[in-house]
């Protein structure tokens, strides 16, 4: 380690020495200057040079953004004849932009490496080109040498610069190795529309969107426009990961449809864009290597840690239907990319055993971080290793990081396209020529999975790449861990990591309408619910960054799936008009009415809640079968311990008894009498008899005596 500092010291403090010493007066006013300089390089060429006197042409243009003249200038090339060792001094060279810290010039040796420019008026700009050969910057053989264009004024002060490499690739006698290099290209984004079931008896507005940035997207220079340009004119061999959610997005865009934000509900006519692009994508990838992420592309570490482990399954099976359905019927589902390329044994867990005997894990694609070598070392590892889940091994496949990183524009830097593409070809040279390797390597190079690509800059590094002798393209699938790889140590997911998952919150809510939404497919024949791959859009990685629109995607769908529950109802049931129970014991109708276009099957469980006034038994062993548009009726047997109103509560449930919608109660009303009722009204009668009897005898001995004394006055 110390020899490897006093290199890179060596190589920064002495070639790449300043020119002269400056005041911190002088440096502020070369501030002042830089900012006013725009230097940009348009070509290297050849990109590599293999002969010592082969001629390489620099071009580029320099702009002056000042508000004055700029008078006396001089672009001149610089360089070292030191050549780069490994791809960390690389690394260290690129990211020390000190312009004060450069090459020494060569433009004593070859006039042809320095332009004068009399004067530059402000906004401004002159082209410049200079030549220079191998030869005259006296490169001792194949490597890779820093490089840097410079504008001075008045032959001292530096203005601008720019800095990039010369890989030169003279016939050496030991052949380079052709390392492998996989490219694999995300076609993702986060959901747009919410896929709710086709109600056939609504009013038909299509699919629902909850935003309007779609269309804009697929059209001029929209990253999805971008996207399908570069899938056009990308090789064969380049593998393309593609959400089928996404594709069945754009395949609703091309229909009617309705555009439902916070702040309005807009209908739109169908999408001339969309149908061209889907069109475009279809045929382009007809031909080439195509994952399919599970559906929706879900935040799987979020779902592992929140319980809801039984989405990832469903998407993973979702995804492989829709993209065979809507891209390819060959498309791959084996492979999963993560968001931002990081996972944790949860969630390789819940791929690797996916849904049994539909999907399943074999493969991931991970970024570097979240799984590093065991202890550090000063070459390329191979991108193919092997980890353990409870399902067995699973091959692992790590991006290059810096690779990866080429393929992505970086803002603000004129010429970015080339600066990429000679850094493209520098470090692959240095990988090739790392000491030590007895076969080719794998390398895997993954930009961000939602990149806003430069569709010119992806197509110069992958013509770079089939066309480099020490690289070989090929497809994502044919790269394989072996007993030789570089030891990796664990799935290393930092709290950082945690923290961008969609949050407990947000996910609970979510669980919630997953539950209900489940439910509308357990009372039928179906195996899965209408509402999965809504459901599924809900628990998207897209959302990481946006769940105020997730959130509100989440209401519709719930709103959605509260009405298809409410579609099984108890007749009556909003009435406060009681139900009669004739007599002491008898039975009570209770009608169940389903305006869903479905035959369904429910349980119909009532309970009383006054056990001390009204017993009710139901007896049912089998659901109720209620046909589509149709009412069924089930008598529950009840007994009145007295006369007058009781409550009862009717519950709809499941084949599995789980509640079905929310609990309704009912009045029911007694007309009979019970047994204590009859004791009573008995004992009333007794009396009431009783007292008749003692009436009647009363009035007959009454009537006797009276008789009796009529005799009496006669005989006198």
């Amino acid at each position: 380690m110390i020899r490897k500092a006093t290199l890179l010291a060596v190589l920064s403090a002495t070639l790449l020495a300043p020119m002269v010493a400056t005041t911190p007066g002088a440096a502020a006013a070369k501030t002042s200057a830089r900012q006013a300089i725009s230097l940009s390089i348009s070509s290297i060429t050849p990109d590599v040079p293999t002969q010592q006197a082969q001629e390489i042409t620099i071009s580029g243009t320099v702009r002056n953004e000042s508000g004055t003249p700029l008078p006396n200038l001089w672009v001149r090339v610089r360089y070292s004849a030191q050549r780069f060792t490994d791809r960390a001094r690389l690394s260290a060279y690129q990211s020390d932009q000190n312009q004060a810290t450069l090459p020494p010039t060569p433009s004593t040796r070859t006039p042809q490496s320095s332009l004068r420019i009399q004067s530059l008026d402000t906004g401004g700009s002159a082209t410049f080109s200079l030549k220079v050969t191998p030869a005259q910057f006296t490169l001792p053989g194949f490597g890779v040498y820093p490089l840097a264009v410079e504008v001075v004024q008045n032959g001292y002060m530096p203005l601008a610069v720019q800095r990039t490499y010369l890989t030169y690739a003279p016939p050496t006698p030991q052949k380079l190795p052709r390392n492998k290099l996989a490219v694999a290209l995300p076609l993702i984004d986060q959901p747009h529309q919410v896929a709710l079931p086709v109600d056939p008896r609504a009013q038909p507005t299509g699919a629902i969107f909850v935003d309007d940035k779609l269309g804009a997207a697929l059209a001029g220079k929209g990253r999805l426009a971008d996207l399908a340009r570069i899938a056009k004119s990308a090789p064969n061999k380049v593998t393309w990961f593609v959400d089928p959610a996404l594709i069945a997005d754009v395949e609703a865009l091309t229909k009617g449809h309705t555009i439902k934000t916070k702040d309005k509900q807009e209908g739109r006519p169908a999408d001339a864009n969309a149908a061209a692009w889907l069109a475009d994508i279809r045929q382009s990838l007809a031909n080439v290597p195509v994952v399919a992420t599970p559906y929706a592309d879900p935040d799987v570490t979020a779902l592992a840690h929140q319980g809801l482990d039984t989405q990832t399954g469903r998407a993973m099976e979702l995804g492989a239907q829709e993209a065979r359905r809507l891209i390819k019927p060959d498309v791959q589902t084996s492979t999963n990319w993560p968001a931002a390329g990081v996972l944790d044994a949860d969630a390789l867990d819940l791929l690797a055993v996916g849904k049994p005997k539909v999907a399943k894990t074999d493969r991931v694609l991970l970024n570097s971080t979240n799984l590093p070598t065991q202890t550090p070392v000063t070459f390329t590892p191979d991108a193919a290793t092997t980890l353990d889940s409870v399902n067995g091994p699973v091959t692992a496949l790590v991006a290059d990081t810096e690779l990866s990183k080429l393929f992505e524009p970086v803002p603000g830097v004129p010429g970015s396209a080339v600066l990429s593409k000679q850094r493209f070809i520098a470090e692959t040279a240095l990988i090739a020529s790392e000491p030590g390797q007895t076969k080719p390597r794998q390398l895997v190079v993954a930009p961000s999975r939602r990149w806003d690509p430069n569709p010119q800059l992806v197509k110069t590094l992958l013509d770079t790449a089939n066309r480099l002798p020490w690289l070989t393209l090929t497809p994502l699938g044919s790269l394989k861990a072996s007993k030789t790889s570089t030891p990796r140590a664990p799935l290393t997911y930092s709290e950082e990591n945690r923290k961008d998952e969609l949050s407990a919150k947000y996910l609970g809510r979510v669980k919630e309408v997953a539950a209900k939404a489940h439910t509308t497919a357990s009372i039928t024949s179906q195996q899965e619910s209408d509402f999965d791959a809504s459901v599924l859009r809900l628990a998207s990685s897209g959302w990481r960054n946006t769940t105020r629109t997730g959130r509100a995607a989440t209401k519709l769908v719930n709103e959605a799936v509260e009405k298809r529950i409410d579609g099984i109802s108890i007749a009556g049931a909003d009435s406060d008009q009681p139900r009669t129970l004739a007599g002491r014991d008898g039975v009570v109708p209770i009608s169940v009415k389903n305006t869903l276009d479905d035959p369904v099957y429910v349980f119909i469980d009532v309970k009383s809640n006054n056990p001390e006034l009204l017993h009710v038994k139901v007896d049912q062993k089998e659901p109720q079968k209620i046909l589509s548009q149709q009412s069924a009726t089930v008598q529950v047997k009840m007994t009145a311990l007295t006369s007058g109103d009781a409550t009862v509560t009717v519950q709809l449930s499941t084949i599995d008894h789980k509640p079905y919608g929310e609990p309704r109660k009912l009045t029911i009303r007694s007309t009979g009498y019970t047994g204590v009722a009859l004791v009573i009204v008995g004992g009333a009668l007794t009396v009431m008899l009783a007292a008749v009897v003692t009436r009647v005898l009363r009035r007959r001995s009454q009537r006797r005596l009276a008789r009796a004394k009529t005799r009496e006055s006669e005989t006198v």
